[in-house]
């Protein structure tokens, strides 16, 4: 059986953390960001999970990456 291929664009975005679980970076930083407060750009800095009902879809677009 052939190898199968990673998403280019999901290798960038998400990775795995110990547990098994994925993590993602927020979005929405750029575009429009003097609308936004300080506060809410300071937390789009930081990553979060991808939710539970997500997970699979995404660990099925990276499956080599560990």
């Amino acid at each position: 059986m052939p190898k199968q291929k990673s998403h280019s664009g999901s290798k960038k975005r998400f990775w795995l953390t110990a547990t098994g679980k994925v993590k993602r970076p927020h979005g929405g930083k750029n575009h429009k960001a003097e609308t936004k407060n300080r506060k809410r750009k300071r937390n789009l800095r930081k990553n979060t999970l991808v939710s539970t009902t997500q997970e699979s879809n995404v660990k099925a677009m990276i499956p080599y990456k560990d």
